[in-house]
């Protein structure tokens, strides 16, 4: 999955002399908690909802409400932002940029072309996103989590028994950390063929070295508003 799918490509920005309060505003507005913050038509930084938070008075100090809104109102963008703000490439993969956001504990990335020019912001939101789209829960889909030898060829063999019953594979995902030494566990999403699923989890429990963990399909109505 490449980030530039999923990448929202509408993107505000703020000059880097407007004021904190402007900029406050301009997020409320547009219901959204991060902005590029540009000097000249170049990118030099990023302001969010918590810099602006952090940049405010408290509500504790002394001071009075028409000495807020002064400080906020005089106060720039530049002085509060992050420079030189974490971006990455447009064709780089949403796993790449879900690696950055955790290993760096941010919620957004800026996303630049080959010439370093912003073309996109990227949220936990957009990532979230591709991989729920990547999954095929929300079509439906039968899941199967299984453990297996890590030796080669055992998720082809699973392949093949699939294929036989004509099921229609929809994601698969391998993981190692969860499995049992010298296993890996396998999630695979299918549409069984006429949503016929009994034969085929009868192949796959007489498998030699496989075993069923799990299997099911996710029930998404608890998810959907009242």
């Amino acid at each position: 999955m490449l980030i530039k799918d999923w990448m929202a490509t509408t993107i505000l920005t703020v000059d880097a002399n407007t004021s904190v309060m402007r900029a406050g505003r301009t997020m409320k507005d547009n219901n959204i908690r991060r902005l590029p913050v540009v000097s000249q038509g170049k990118l030099v930084g990023i302001i969010t909802d918590r810099d602006l938070k952090e940049a405010s008075p408290s509500s504790k100090t002394e001071m009075d409400l028409h000495e807020m809104y002064y400080l906020l109102s005089e106060m720039k963008v530049k002085d509060v932002m992050t420079e030189n703000p974490i971006c990455i490439n447009l064709d780089d993969t949403l796993e790449k940029a879900a690696v950055v956001m955790l290993s760096k504990k941010i919620s957004g990335l800026l996303i630049v072309d080959e010439g370093d020019n912003l073309v996109g912001l990227l949220s936990e939101s957009d990532v979230l996103r591709g991989f729920i789209h990547a999954t095929g829960i929300q079509d439906g889909a039968f899941q199967l989590v299984m453990d297996m030898s890590d030796a080669g060829g055992s998720v082809s063999k699973l392949i093949d028994v699939l294929r036989r019953n004509r099921a229609r594979v929809l994601s698969i995902l391998t993981s190692f950390d969860d499995a049992p030494a010298g296993s890996k566990r396998v999630s695979v999403r299918i549409m069984p063929y006429n949503g016929k699923i009994d034969q085929l989890v009868k192949e796959l429990e007489a498998m030699e070295n496989y075993t069923i963990v799990s299997q099911g399909i996710d029930n998404l109505s608890e998810t959907t508003e009242k």
